[in-house]
């Protein structure tokens, strides 16, 4: 696109821009040289995961065919969110909302819909409960109770066109400051919004800000930590899929407030589709005159690259990233000094994720206040999770401050699959906490998630059910933790370990009493000593099992028993002999010749010889076996 050389020229972009989405979401009736029809395929990475590039080609293809390719516009957009119902596919100006979109569909759709104007009703979501079918997306329960500020974009645009993303106000915060503010007052509006940090801490970004402003140096850095390695995490990645751009924007303006002049962002390779369209959003911004020298013609320069990390968990602490940045091994370092002093090559550096700094031009478009009305006391705004785990609704979502668990897990999440009983919920990732079922009213916000017992984190979210056995997550946290451990302390590297053992020994059966009183004491030691947050937190899974869970511990220990059945070391497979009919089925499938019995008579199990496999309680076609 041409080069965008002031406000004026910005504003006039935007007008253009907007005529075709306007007409997109049915805001404006159809002009003559604009297409009719857009047709928005979701390209983040669970859908094109499931083939919504096939979709999206395939309908392109039928279209042509069809002589309809100038009519209809057919876009790919980041993520909606509803990622177990992908590929999805919506029709404007409608907003028709068709759910596991296949290419075997493409032909109906085009033919029925597009062509007839008759909706294809089987592809439409069912709303649970009812036999009713969702129109569009304001009919969605999923969708109803979200308020997407860091999200806005996503679903919305196609990421890789910085025209849309300037079609519905990207740069006008960056505009706003450069022109009608001095880089205190951008400050101010940030420490007035209440926006704290939504990478794990909650430290407000305007006291970053401010520190990294209020010291002197020849230069200074920008950081994007978009390093995402908590398991089941995918907001950040999503955000850098759909709306590149509102980064590009806030990490401009965090420059223009502390005098940097240089950005980075730290990205993990294992993004491949994010990192595309950030270079490629990187590439326009440049192109346009809104990265560079003389940004918007105000003598204000600034420039982002990009550095791809390896996936290492403990570079998403913010001193071994910037160490990883360096070029050198990502360890973490002792604070003081905080970046804001000396941070990336010793100079002044503020560090937010990627969510953080997606809020930045909505608020400095819309105003401290106009943020700090969504939320808590404590906690403005809204946040975005990553629901993942037993329950219907998997996906990304993004919820204002003081939103209960209960409200998220079942009116947004649809509740727990099967028929199953809710257990327990973790959220913070490896460094936060299970909650069990009677603290599912709690909020979510900073404060009362530490006060249950657990924390914010970045906004991973697993939630289990009654099948989910509590020792056995706390040690597939630790596993994780003691695996990714940078191994600079020794708290976290041999304490993690030792942990680790000690839970391993309880899921075999062959844990004591005094193996709770050894894990609680090193949970305490390691939170004490160890030199980064990472190490730190890494005890919390199970500080908050044994606080909540205690009595699964005990069965593991005191009975041998796994109370969810989980534990193949405890597991014991009995035959019920008042429903066993001596069909033999069992006894012939089993691989180690476990099971005796006569034909048409009860059989039995050998637990000496049995290796719990479950072939035989998976072959027998009356229930007789069960396990526990």
């Amino acid at each position: 696109m041409n080069r965008i050389e002031n406000v004026e020229a910005l504003k006039a972009c935007q007008a253009a821009e907007s005529a075709k989405i306007n007409v997109r979401e049915g805001k404006a009736p159809v002009e003559a040289n604009l297409a009719r029809h857009h047709v928005l395929v979701c390209a983040g990475t669970g859908c094109t995961s499931s083939g919504s590039a096939e979709v999206r080609d395939a309908l392109h293809a039928k279209l042509v065919e069809m002589g309809l390719d100038k009519e209809i516009d057919v876009v790919q957009t980041g993520c909606f969110g509803f990622c177990n119902l992908g590929p999805i596919m919506v029709v404007y100006p409608e907003g028709t909302f068709y759910t596991k979109v296949k290419v075997e569909d493409v032909a109906e759709i085009a033919e029925s819909h597009l062509k007839g104007g008759q909706v294809v009703e089987r592809l439409l979501y069912t709303i649970p409960g009812t036999e009713t079918k969702a129109q569009d997306m304001s009919h969605i329960p999923f969708f109803q109770k979200q308020k997407r500020i860091a999200l806005r974009n996503c679903g919305k645009i196609d990421p890789e066109k910085i025209e849309e993303a300037i079609a519905h106000n990207a740069y006008q915060g960056l505009a706003k400051a450069l022109t009608e503010m001095e880089p205190k007052d951008v400050i101010q509006v940030m420490l007035d919004s209440g926006l704290r940090g939504r990478g794990g801490a909650g430290f407000p970004t305007g006291k970053k800000w401010l520190f990294a402003a209020g010291y002197d140096s020849d230069e200074k850095y920008v950081v994007c930590n978009a390093d995402e390695g908590d398991p089941g995490a995918f907001m950040d990645r999503s955000v850098l899929e759909g709306d590149p751009h509102s980064v590009i924007e806030a990490m401009t303006i965090g420059g223009y407030a502390i005098n940097a002049h240089q950005g980075y962002v730290y990205i993990r390779a294992e993004y491949p589709i994010a990192v595309h369209r950030l270079q490629t959003a990187i590439d326009q911004a440049r192109e346009a005159g809104l990265l560079g020298d003389n940004i918007l013609g105000t003598g204000f320069a600034f420039d982002i690259d990009i550095r791809l990390g390896a996936g290492a968990f403990v570079c998403g602490e913010e001193t071994a990233l910037l160490t990883s940045v360096e070029g050198r091994r990502g360890e973490p370092r002792p604070r003081p000094p905080f970046p804001a002093e000396k941070g990336l090559w010793d100079k002044p550096t503020f560090v937010n994720n990627v969510e953080t700094l997606a809020n930045i031009p909505a608020i400095m478009l819309n105003g401290a206040e106009w943020f700090a009305s969504t939320g808590t006391e404590d906690s403005r705004g809204t946040k975005v999770f990553a629901m993942a785990g037993k329950v219907n609704n998997i996906g990304l979502v993004e919820v204002p401050m003081g939103t209960t668990l209960r409200e998220l897990i079942y009116e947004i999440g649809g509740g727990i699959p099967g028929g199953k009983a809710f257990k327990a919920v973790q959220t913070g990732g490896p460094s936060g906490g299970c909650l069990p079922a009677s603290m599912l009213d709690t909020k979510i916000d900073f404060g009362s998630l530490i006060k249950a017992g657990s924390m914010m984190g970045s906004g991973g979210l697993i939630v289990m059910d009654e099948s989910t056995c509590m020792v056995n997550i706390a040690k597939f946290f630790l596993e994780f933790t003691q695996d990714e451990s940078c191994g600079k302390c020794p708290p976290c590297r041999i304490g993690t370990k030792r942990m680790l053992e000690i839970l391993t020994k309880i899921t075999e059966g062959e844990g004591t009493m005094e193996d709770i009183d050894n894990l609680e004491t090193l949970a305490k030691t390691i939170s004490s000593s160890a030199l980064c947050a990472l190490g730190q937190t890494a005890p919390n899974p199970v500080l908050a099992t044994l606080k909540f869970f205690r009595d699964e511990y005990e069965a593991h220990i005191l009975e041998k028993r796994c109370p969810a059945g989980e534990c193949k070391s405890l597991l014991q497979y009995k035959i019920d002999p008042a429903k066993c009919k001596g069909c033999t089925l069992c006894a012939k499938n089993c691989p180690v010749g476990a099971i005796s019995g006569t034909v048409k008579e009860p059989h039995s199990i050998d637990t000496a010889k049995c290796i719990k496999c479950g072939t035989c309680r998976d072959k027998c076609k009356f229930g007789a076996i069960s396990r526990g």
